[in-house]
C-alpha cells in the first residue's frame, strides 16, 4: 500500500511538473497584437522592443511586467539599470527624446505597412515596445511622423499620436462712423488707406515633447491691394514676448507681398516651454491701398505653417506644411450720374463726398472740380455713414440738397472662403435712390438738376396780364372815388 501511495505521488508530481512546464514553455511562447488606431495609408511604422521582463499578475490581478532588462534589437549606453529607466519614464521623470540621447535602436521586431483607420502588429511578445515612423518612408509629407512607447502585455489598442499643428488667420473690421470693432473674424471691409489688423494663431501637436528642437515658419501671402507694415509685427507665446526670436522676411511681388516669420528652433527659446496647449500668436497690420479690388473679388490673403513633423531626427531635417488659411478685406465705391429733370447727363457739376466719424466731424473722401464730366466715382469705400454735397451746380439750375446716405454690407465672418452676399445704400437724407451691386460693389444713384425759375419777357404774355390787372384796379379805384364823392354831396 506504501509503494503505490509513494508511486501514485510520484506521478503526481511528474504530472504537475510536466504541466508547469508546459505552462512556461505556453507563456514564453504566447504573442500580442498591437492594434494602431487613427492611422493612415501611406505609412511604414516599426516596433522596437525597448524592455522585456518575467509576466505574471499583481494583487489587483493586472498583468505587469517584472526583472525588467532591454529589450531585443536596442542597445542602452547609459549607466542606469533597464528597470530604472523604465520607471523614470513611466512617472514621465524622461522623455523619448532623452532616452535616445543613450538609446541606439538596431533592429525592428517587426514592420508593417499602415492601413487606413487602424493598423494590427502582432506576434508582439510581452515587454515595452518603441513605436514608430521608419525614416523617410512617408508618402504625404505634411503628415507628422509618430514616435511613442507602449506596454504590451496583451492584445493592446493604442491611439497614433501623430497629429501635425495648425493655423488660422483672423482680422478685425472697424466702423468709424459708429466707433465698433469687430472680433477676430475671417472678413472685414476698410476705406483705402485704412490700417488693417490681423492675427495669426499656430498650434503645437500633442507630442512636441518628443522633439528636441522644432522648426517653425509663418509664411503670410497678401494680394497686391495690401501693403504690409514692415518691421511692426509682434509675436507672443503666452504673453511672452518671442519676436526677437523671429527673422522676419518680406519680399514684394508684382501681384502682392510675401512675408515670412521664421524660428529655427521653437524649444530654443528661453523661459518658454512648449506643451500641446501652446499657441504662437502673430500680429500685424497692413494698409488697404490704391491697387485694392472692388467689391466680389474683394483682397485675400494667406497663411500657411512649416513645421518639424519627424521626431525620429530630433526635429531636424524633415518639415511638413499646414493648407493655406483664408481671410478677405472688401472695399466699394459710389457712382454719380450728373442728370436734368428729363433723365439726360448734365455736365457742368462738381461734387464733394465725406465719411461722418463717430465723433459727429466730417473726413472728406475724394472731390472733383466742374468740367464737362458727368459720371463720377468715389472708390475705396468702407461701411459707414456718407454725405454728398453738390459744390458746383451748373449755370442755370437749382443746387440739390446735400444727400446724407449709409453703405451697408454683409460677408462671411467665419469661412474658409469668404464671400460679399449683400451691399446697400440708404438715403437718410436729400433725394437720391441707390441701385446696387454686389459683384462691382458699386452703388450708383442719378442726381438730378433743375431749372432755375423762369422770369417774364418783355411783352410778353406775363406782362400783358399784369397790365390788365393794373388797369381793373385804377378802374376800381376810379368807380369807389365817385361813390365816395356822391355820398359827400349828398350829405352836405
Amino acid at each position: 500500500m506504501k509503494r503505490i501511495t509513494k508511486h501514485l505521488m510520484t506521478l503526481l508530481l511528474s504530472v504537475v511538473m510536466v504541466m508547469a512546464m508546459g505552462l512556461i514553455v505556453f507563456a514564453e511562447d504566447t504573442t500580442y497584437k498591437l492594434t494602431l488606431t487613427g492611422t493612415a495609408t501611406g505609412h511604414t511604422y516599426e516596433a522596437y522592443q525597448i524592455f522585456r521582463g518575467d509576466l505574471s499578475n499583481n494583487e489587483a490581478g493586472d498583468k505587469v511586467l517584472s526583472n525588467v532588462q532591454w529589450g531585443t534589437g536596442v542597445n542602452y549606453t547609459g549607466t542606469e539599470s533597464a528597470a530604472d529607466v523604465a520607471k523614470a519614464l513611466g512617472a514621465d521623470n524622461m522623455s523619448i527624446a532623452q532616452l535616445e540621447e543613450k538609446l541606439t535602436l538596431t533592429a525592428p521586431v517587426k514592420t508593417v505597412t499602415s492601413a487606413k483607420g487602424s493598423t494590427v502588429i502582432d506576434g508582439l511578445a510581452a515587454g515595452y515596445y518603441l513605436v514608430k515612423d521608419q525614416d523617410g518612408t512617408q508618402a504625404n509629407k505634411s503628415d507628422a511622423y509618430m514616435k511613442f512607447i507602449v506596454q504590451v502585455v496583451g492584445d493592446t489598442t493604442a491611439k497614433v499620436k501623430s497629429d501635425v499643428p495648425t493655423v488660422t488667420k483672423k482680422v478685425k473690421d472697424t466702423n468709424d462712423s459708429d466707433g465698433t470693432t469687430s472680433d477676430w473674424q475671417d472678413s472685414a471691409d476698410a476705406d483705402i488707406n485704412d490700417d488693417v489688423q490681423y492675427q495669426i494663431t499656430g498650434t503645437m501637436p500633442d507630442n512636441i515633447a518628443d522633439y528636441t528642437s522644432y522648426k517653425y515658419v509663418f509664411t503670410d501671402t497678401m494680394s497686391k491691394g495690401l501693403t504690409y507694415t514692415t518691421g511692426k509685427a509682434q509675436i507672443k507665446i503666452g504673453e511672452k514676448n518671442v519676436t526677437d526670436s523671429f527673422k522676419e522676411d518680406v519680399e514684394n511681388k508684382d501681384d502682392g507681398t510675401v512675408v515670412t516669420w521664421t524660428c529655427d528652433n521653437l524649444k530654443g527659446i528661453k523661459g518658454v516651454t512648449l506643451d500641446a496647449n501652446t499657441k504662437v500668436v502673430v500680429t500685424y497690420s497692413a494698409k488697404l491701398n490704391e491697387n485694392a479690388k472692388i467689391g466680389y473679388a474683394g483682397n485675400p490673403n494667406t497663411v500657411n505653417l512649416t513645421y518639424s513633423n519627424n521626431p525620429n531626427k530630433g526635429g531636424d531635417g524633415e518639415t511638413g506644411k499646414t493648407p493655406d488659411d483664408k481671410n478677405v478685406v472688401f472695399t466699394y465705391k459710389t457712382v454719380v450720374n450728373k442728370v436734368d429733370q428729363d433723365k439726360k447727363s448734365l455736365a457742368g457739376a462738381a461734387f464733394k463726398l465725406e465719411k461722418k466719424l463717430s465723433d459727429g466731424s466730417y473726413k472728406e473722401v475724394k472731390s472733383y472740380t466742374a468740367g464737362e464730366e458727368t459720371t463720377f466715382e468715389f472708390t475705396g469705400l468702407d461701411d459707414g455713414n456718407y454725405r454728398l454735397t453738390e459744390t458746383t451746380t451748373p449755370a442755370g439750375y437749382n443746387t440739390i440738397t446735400p444727400v446724407e446716405f449709409t453703405i451697408s454690407a454683409k460677408h462671411d465672418v467665419t469661412s474658409d472662403d469668404p464671400k460679399l452676399t449683400e451691399l446697400t445704400g440708404e438715403v437718410t437724407s436729400g433725394n437720391a435712390e441707390f441701385a446696387p451691386d454686389t459683384n462691382t460693389g458699386s452703388l450708383t444713384t442719378d442726381i438730378e438738376n433743375k431749372k432755375g425759375s423762369i422770369l417774364p419777357s418783355t411783352g410778353g404774355r406775363g406782362t400783358t396780364m399784369i397790365y390788365i390787372i393794373g388797369a381793373v384796379l385804377v378802374v376800381m379805384a376810379g368807380i369807389v372815388l365817385a361813390m365816395r364823392k356822391k355820398m359827400n354831396s349828398k350829405e352836405s
